[in-house]
């Protein structure tokens, strides 16, 4: 079989006006980037207003191996699969890190005969988003160092700044600096750090965002630090808000692509998973479910991170309800959750099988907390035998879920067409219930400690004493009356990354508590999550090659 790339240049585009008409967009909606993308622009959504919003698939998936799931893969393909059966179909995806697609992950825009395209386009720069919140970040950064340097009219307190540089690239050399050396022109030493773009408090507001004014808004409340009175400083008190929405003007505008079957696709916004909320903008969802009567959409990591995370926070602040929830899973990822080394997993195991499930049934039990009907999608691979398919189907029909096979990967649309066709069912004979699993208005523990109990299965949670302080402080600022976004490991539904299958007996462990006020939410850490990741030994990028003609190979 061709490579990911390979696949994706051989693939017949349509130009972006065509995919457009598709959802019933007009030329003059588009910012066009070239032939085969655009943005839409901000004032379609006033023309769009009193359309009904379609129904809203959210896809996720189990907890994440090294054998892979396939969420983004199964994303497209059911997308593409839905259009197959006649029925108005959009996407709604992240877009790709400049980091992950050097580094060890890749690229994400889907794999096989299931992707977004132009492909090469979409892992490296796109429209240049990401660069704009780097930038974005960046001014206000310099804005920090040079208000402590030309006086500190506010006060701020060197070592309470808590907003960190940025780069799009995984560089772990960057994770902790000392700027400002040199002498006093350079400004005031001190510690700092870079974390990758799409961990910045600028890309989660971004993605929650659902105007420019709502943008600028959200940008004035983040909170860059405490003054040495232990007051919290705000981007709005270096009056920087404003020129930094100035530099998010387009980054805003979701992004228009189409599928290798020629289906329009909204790629917009990445936050992380694991230290933020993992989904693509809210611009970009909204508009998909104003041009489609069914949207797909996907969240990071498994369902204990971004499932958990697109309902609690998402769609609290976008208004969303979501009527299914597909999540993906693989035999072979279930294998190695039930104790299989990777070069044993093409071999049959029920045993091994039986105890992975345990893995999977903790998801859906947790997509079923949120009154959402689950579809459970097999991402099918060659080595799956009957036995073992037959026996992920019986232990989820226990739980009320359906199964389909998946094979997008392989097959494009035409191997989606059985999960299609069993999340149509869902969506006319099944009612979503949908809730949110706690009250923002709870205390800020209170939250905590329903995640940890209800989504992880954790008996309780320890809190360090530097946590309780933080989370005194946080009370006493107004900060408690908001959403808790978990910083946690997504390699386990627990805190403890080596604990494969459904953990049990655990106490989760609350190390520190982050303000994200801009964003709209606080982030409790449950061990180290790295804001900043490293190339491994043999980076994606050695691969990755550009010939005389311009053409691009080794991206994947």
């Amino acid at each position: 079989m061709k490579s990911d790339i390979e696949i994706a240049q051989a693939a017949k585009m349509e130009p972006i006006v065509e995919i457009a008409k598709k959802a019933g967009l007009k030329e003059d909606d588009l910012e066009l980037y070239g032939k085969y993308k655009a943005k839409i622009k901000l004032d379609v959504f006033k023309k769009l207003e009193d359309i009904e919003d379609s129904k809203l698939v959210l896809v996720t998936a189990i907890t994440p191996t090294p054998a892979g799931e396939g969420k983004t893969t199964t994303t497209v393909g059911l997308g593409m699969a839905m259009n197959r059966l006649g029925r108005n179909c959009a996407i709604a995806l992240r877009e790709p890190s400049l980091g992950p697609t050097m580094g060890v992950k890749g690229g994400a825009a889907g794999g096989g005969y299931a992707q977004v395209i132009p492909m090469e386009d979409i892992n490296l720069h796109f429209t240049g988003d990401i660069h704009a919140i780097g930038i974005a970040h960046s001014l206000l950064s310099a804005a920090i160092d040079n208000h402590i340097k030309q006086g500190n009219e506010l006060g701020i307190d060197p070592t309470k700044i808590g907003y960190p540089r940025v780069v799009d690239m995984n560089d772990r050399a960057l994770r902790e600096t000392v700027i400002g050396l040199g002498g006093t022109g350079n400004g005031l030493p001190r510690e700092d750090g870079f974390i990758i773009t799409v961990a910045s408090e600028i890309m989660a507001i971004l993605c929650l965002a659902n105007s420019i004014s709502e943008l600028k808004e959200k940008i004035g409340n983040i909170v860059i630090g405490y003054t040495y009175d232990d007051e919290p400083v705000k981007a709005s008190d270096l009056n920087m808000q404003g020129a930094m929405t100035a530099l998010l003007k387009d980054a805003l505008k979701p992004n228009l692509v189409q599928t290798l079957e020629n289906t329009p696709a909204f790629v917009h916004g990445g936050p992380f998973a694991n230290i933020a909320h993992g989904c693509n903008s809210v611009m970009a969802t909204k508009m998909a479910m104003k041009v489609s009567d069914i949207t797909i959409t996907e969240a990071g990591f498994g369902a204990d991170l971004g499932a958990e995370k697109f309902y609690n926070i998402k769609c609290r602040y976008a208004g969303l309800k979501p009527d299914a929830t597909v999540l993906v899973a693989t035999i072979r990822a279930l294998k190695m959750h039930g104790g299989v080394p990777m070069d044993k997993l093409t071999e049959e195991n029920l045993d091994a099988l039986a105890a992975g499930i345990e893995n999977l049934e903790k998801h859906i039990e947790n997509v079923g907390k949120f009154g959402v009907p689950c579809v459970v999608a097999i991402n099918r691979f060659p080595d799956d035998t009957e036995a073992e398919l037959e026996l992920v189907r019986e232990k989820c029909e226990k739980l009320g879920a359906t199964v389909a096979l998946s094979e997008v990967w392989a097959k494009g649309g035409e191997g989606g067409e059985e999960l299609a066709e069993k999340v149509l069912d869902a969506l006319e004979n099944k009612k979503s219930k949908f809730d949110f699993l706690y009250d923002e208005e709870a205390p800020i523990k209170e939250k905590i400690e329903t995640i940890a109990k209800e989504v992880y299965g954790a008996d309780g949670v320890n809190y360090s004493g530097v946590a309780d302080k933080q989370i005194e402080t946080l009370t006493k600022l107004g900060y408690d009356k908001i959403p808790v976004c978990m910083a946690k490991t997504q390699n386990s539904i627990s805190d403890n990354p080596n604990l494969k299958g459904r953990p049990t007996g655990f106490t989760l462990s609350v190390s520190n508590i982050s303000l994200s006020a801009g964003a709209g939410f606080i982030v409790p850490s449950t061990g180290p999550v790295l804001k900043m990741p490293g190339l491994p030994k043999k980076p994606a990028a050695e691969d990755i090659d550009i010939d005389a003609n311009g053409k691009i190979s080794g991206l994947f």
